[in-house]
């Protein structure tokens, strides 16, 4: 066994184990350590395959950024998880039928460049030798040329679910004082100053 494959199996076999803990643990602060450890072998499995730039991107933007905003939200906010998890079954038979949609498209493109290796060969856009094109290049070609325009769509729908998820959990207290911004600009001096004529000997 070569030192690649053995790296190979090291880092599938920690990314497989810590991806079950993540939907195993109940603690959810567990799940997203472990769910940052499993992006860390990911990484190491795209450097294993010479994609070195989606392993930083993983790294950078998964890690860096999703997974540590998703651990200071689940630390800070008191979310009641004994509640969220009493209505999980309700779910059950829907997420199980989406779980099968997926496992069965994972068999046939799995299956269908096993059985058949000739149809990555048949690619209309192969992947160009390292020696002409590094990988950032030619993945740089391929999404901001022939996939801009979905590059574009798939930020626009980011970006609606964010608005959508702020929106769905904004929650207003009450006896907070919030800023109101047209009453502010409408204020004049008259109702912004309020003079008080103190008599002598009185004090304020």
């Amino acid at each position: 066994m070569g030192l690649q494959a053995l790296f190979f199996y090291l880092f599938a076999f920690v990314a497989v184990a810590s991806a079950f803990m993540v939907i195993a643990s109940r603690n959810p602060v567990y799940s997203v350590l472990f769910l940052i450890l499993t992006f860390f072998n990911s990484a190491g499995l795209f450097l294993l395959t010479g994609a070195e730039f989606l392993a930083m991107i993983l790294l950078v933007v998964y890690v860096g950024a999703v997974a540590v905003l998703f651990l200071f939200v689940v630390m800070m906010l008191d979310i009641d998880f004994a509640e969220l998890r009493a209505g999980a079954l309700e779910y059950a038979p829907v997420g199980a039928l989406i779980g099968l949609i997926l496992a069965i498209e994972l068999v046939v493109v799995v299956g269908g460049s096993t059985l058949s290796p000739e149809i990555a060969a048949n690619a209309s856009m192969p992947i160009p030798p390292v020696a002409e094109r590094t990988n950032t290049a030619a993945l740089g070609d391929v999404l901001y040329t022939h996939y801009v325009y979905f590059f574009q769509i798939a930020g626009l729908v980011l970006l609606v679910a964010m608005i959508g998820a702020i929106v769905l959990t904004l929650r207003h207290k009450p006896h907070i004082k919030r800023q109101d911004i047209p009453t502010q600009v409408a204020r004049t001096p008259e109702t912004a100053v309020e003079v008080v004529k103190v008599k002598p000997g009185q004090g304020i």
